[in-house]
């Protein structure tokens, strides 16, 4: 294995049978989007056997979580980025509406339903049981150090982006990483 050193580490074409000692030289991209890829498709598929999608889990938390009961357009403004689209998260408020997991009050504002909020610690089980599998074999402190360091990533890329050729500038007032995350 080479020695870690303040030197750049040349950056290797990603490569799935990479051994321990050529880690280093892997594109952060591939791993964190194949770990990304895997842990989703597990999740949703799992979720779709029980017919629930997983923007309808997020809602349903969302919904739930806080003091007071949020309305249809701060749920569909948080959740938005976390989307496949700009509407999605609106149609799945319908849905939700729609399936009796959900209900508008008169101050329009969101509130789970008794079968809502059932659905909603149904699913928390099954994402607890799903976390530990892709937990298994790892200690939290093993799982707090990968966050860290994905996170300083991000805070690197973020922080960098006027400086890159053809500058990504970022609008004034955006956060730059740290703990926004």
């Amino acid at each position: 294995m080479r020695p870690l050193t303040d030197t750049a580490t040349d950056q290797a074409p990603a490569d799935p049978a990479a051994t321990d000692d050529m880690l280093a030289t892997q594109p952060i991209g591939y791993w964190s989007g194949l770990a990304h890829a895997a842990v989703t498709r597990q999740l949703r598929d799992a979720m779709a056997r029980i017919d629930v999608t997983q923007p309808q889990y997020w809602v349903l938390n969302r919904v739930n979580g806080g003091s007071a009961t949020p309305s249809r357009e701060e749920v569909v403004i948080q959740l938005t980025p976390l989307a496949d689209g700009p509407h999605e998260i609106a149609r799945v408020i319908d849905q939700l509406v729609h399936r009796g997991w959900l209900r508008i009050d008169t101050g329009q504002r969101l509130q789970l339903t008794d079968a809502g909020e059932a659905a909603r610690v149904r699913l928390r089980e099954l994402v607890t049981q799903l976390r530990g599998v892709v937990h298994e074999g790892i200690s939290d402190e093993e799982y707090v150090a990968a966050l860290k360091v994905l996170r300083r990533m991000v805070a690197n890329v973020e922080g960098s982006k006027a400086s890159w050729p053809g500058s990504f500038s970022r609008p004034a007032g955006e956060p730059v990483g740290g703990d926004t995350f």
